[in-house]
């Protein structure tokens, strides 16, 4: 993933453990006090919220500890790879597409970013500027030119990126 996607996902690791939880488990505390707890839905409410934050922060951190980060900008993209847009031909409609190789957790395939792992970007990889390669799609194939190789920062492309907005549980 690149560093942008990794300082993301610690960001968010970071506020639900010291901001949101802490925050919700006051709710739970100040609900258990108003009374009997098998009919108190505030209780119950703040209970479930610890609970998916406490299943979101266990998935954040695996993923941190298993991210590889990855500085495309240092890269010369020659060839293609993680962190590289691409320009393809696809020579049956002459049509052009571009395509941004980024992490699994990054990809927005509706914006041209895909990931490392797409079928598509592993035919890429390692190919080069005037390669020729065929897609097979379940009812057809594509065969595509790559135009241009180039970087283009990730985080440049993203529609989607989410903010402390987006990691509190409501």
């Amino acid at each position: 993933m690149s560093i942008e996607g990794y300082d993301l996902l610690t960001q968010e690791f970071k506020f639900l453990l010291e901001i949101e939880k802490p925050k919700v488990a006051e709710e739970k505390l100040i609900a258990a006090a108003l009374g009997d707890r098998s009919e108190n839905a505030d209780y119950h409410a703040a209970k479930e919220k610890l609970r998916f934050i406490d299943k979101r922060l266990f998935y954040l951190n695996s993923m941190i500890e298993k991210s590889q980060i990855i500085d495309p900008s240092q890269h010369k993209h020659q060839k293609i790879g993680f962190g590289s847009s691409v320009k393809l031909l696809n020579i049956q409609t002459d049509e052009e597409e571009i395509y941004t190789i980024c992490g699994a957790l990054e990809s927005e395939p509706e914006n041209g970013l895909i990931s490392i792992y797409a079928p598509l970007a592993k035919l890429m990889i390692g190919k080069e500027i005037k390669d020729e390669f065929i897609i097979k799609l379940p009812n057809a194939k594509k065969e595509y030119e790559i135009l241009e190789i180039y970087y283009k920062n990730i985080f440049s492309l993203k529609k989607n990126i989410r903010s402390e907005a987006d990691f509190s549980f409501h």
